[in-house]
């Protein structure tokens, strides 16, 4: 079940703007995803046959984390995972403007915000990922 604690105190942070964001809110953020990941069916369905394991790098404040989707399960952590398919690097700026939504990966991309070396199949399937993850944490929201 989805923790409504975590839900009000994420939708404070988001509403409060990137600009606030803690480099340590992106944990909180992949635990909502992870508990959304366990009840919400489309993503379910969409993680079922993936096997991505993602390296984060965050290179102004030397932060890394992970997520993992495999089988259908979403993980995450902080530091380094083995066999990444693909590196993610970019600022805390910009990340925190991704995390919050307030601009597109593929933008960043194209923008050279945002690098990604590896397999960029891997990359767009989990920008799919995010955005099922950030649709079903706007309608979890909604009404509080």
């Amino acid at each position: 079940m989805v923790d409504k604690d975590l839900l009000k105190e994420l939708k404070e942070k988001f509403e409060a703007g990137p600009e606030n964001a803690n480099p340590d809110d992106i944990l909180k953020v992949y635990e909502l995803f992870k508990q959304i990941s366990e009840e919400n069916e489309e993503l379910k369905e969409t993680m079922e046959d993936m096997d991505i394991r993602v390296q984060m790098n965050i290179m102004d404040i030397d932060k890394k984390f992970w997520v993992a989707v495999s089988e259908g399960v979403f993980n995450y952590g902080e530091g380094e995972i083995e066999n990444a398919s693909f590196t993610f690097s970019t600022t805390k700026d910009v990340g925190s403007s991704l995390l919050y939504g307030q601009i597109d990966a593929t933008s960043a991309y194209m923008a050279g915000d945002i690098t990604v070396e590896g397999n960029l199949q891997d990359a767009m399937a989990f920008q799919e990922i995010i955005e099922l993850c950030t649709e079903a944490f706007e309608d979890l929201t909604e009404y509080l």
